[in-house]
């Protein structure tokens, strides 16, 4: 079941920006204990890109007490979705006047196979379409996911899991469903994400813990042959937490002692 605005429904308006435009961010969520897990991380992305896009705030309070209350049809794990909309108004691209925020919130049972991948890891190809760079939009989560659909069509015909998608630059950016991080040595990478891709929220926590853990780590441009050098490799996203990555083409990686410090600390949090 879906809400809009508090209320129990299954319908939007066909005039909605976020059917004709996709002018709008959302937001995934983890539960665990009929708890929403890293709450101030999600609100925090959500105020930024509704600023970026200059979309009317809803009632954050009350947003986050309607979400809560699903939350708990879930003792042990659980998905919520929080959508945002412009709403209905504007005439044609233009939103000057459309002050009719919508927010849609549906919920849905843990994908069981991200027990099997963080258990056991996985293995990504490398999409040949390449993403394109988009400033503007860089780093949220909106609603124009076009890019993400094609790429997930060609990782079905592939026969892969998942994918890492590259930019028209060459540069890594994340794969497909999660943000990407691996260690060489002492150091652990991640790409930047000015100009494409999502700051995921996991992504962000991981980055608090190394911090709190003081280890180096950087946040820039690479190329694949960086992320192909690497000792280990792990994905993260709000729903899986972390997973790590036994193979990228047929370049493998044994080690996980990066993967299992950050278990242990988020698992201890």
């Amino acid at each position: 079941m879906a809400s809009v605005n508090g209320c129990e429904q299954q319908r939007l308006a066909i005039t909605d920006r976020a059917t004709q435009y996709g002018d709008g961010c959302f937001t995934t969520m983890l539960v665990e204990q009929q708890q929403i897990q890293l709450w101030s991380l999600h609100l925090a992305r959500l105020e930024q890109s509704l600023q970026r896009l200059a979309i009317a705030a809803p009632d954050w309070q009350q947003v986050y007490t309607d979400a809560a209350a699903l939350a708990l049809k879930y003792p042990h794990k659980g998905g919520i979705k929080i959508l945002v909309s412009r709403g209905s108004g504007g005439r044609g691209y233009n939103p000057i006047g459309c002050n009719d925020t919508q927010v849609i919130i549906t919920h849905f049972e843990w994908p069981l196979h991200y027990q099997q991948w963080q258990q056991q890891g996985i293995m990504l190809g490398v999409c040949q379409q390449r993403m394109g760079n988009s400033p503007m939009l860089a780093g949220m989560k909106h609603l124009n996911r076009l890019e993400q659909v094609l790429l997930k069509q060609e990782i079905e015909t592939a026969g892969w899991v998942d994918a890492i998608a590259l930019d028209c630059d060459e540069r890594v950016i994340e794969t497909t469903v999660a943000n990407l991080f691996w260690r060489h040595g002492n150091t652990v990478y991640t790409p930047a994400l000015q100009r494409a891709g999502v700051a995921g929220v996991m992504r962000q926590h991981v980055l608090n813990l190394l911090d709190e853990l003081n280890y180096d780590y950087q946040v820039g441009d690479f190329e694949l042959v960086s992320l192909l050098a690497a000792d280990e490799v792990f994905i993260t996203n709000a729903l899986m937490t972390l997973v790590p990555v036994n193979q990228i083409h047929t370049t493998q990686y044994c080690e996980r002692t990066m993967f299992k410090t950050l278990w242990k600390r988020l698992h201890s949090c």
